[in-house]
């Protein structure tokens, strides 16, 4: 099962850092990402990419956009 970080109502580059602080510590090699705005979407979506994951999918739900990210692929 996937691990959430829920970085909803925060600003950056507080999602990135707990994205980031996740990944460190993932024991899945899936993980979703819950955020509010448009530049943290953008910003953790080049943060994980950088560090080698991919992506896989953006949602948006009501005022959440729902990134699925992979470990992996870049």
């Amino acid at each position: 099962m996937s691990h959430t970080v829920d970085a909803r109502g925060l600003s950056c580059p507080q999602p990135v850092l707990m994205t980031m602080d996740a990944i460190k510590k993932a024991k899945a090699a899936d993980m979703v990402v819950l955020v509010d705005t448009e530049a943290s979407r953008e910003n953790v979506g080049r943060a994980v990419e950088n560090q080698g994951w991919k992506v896989e999918s953006i949602a948006t739900e009501g005022e959440t956009f729902r990134l699925v990210i992979r470990k992996g692929a870049k």
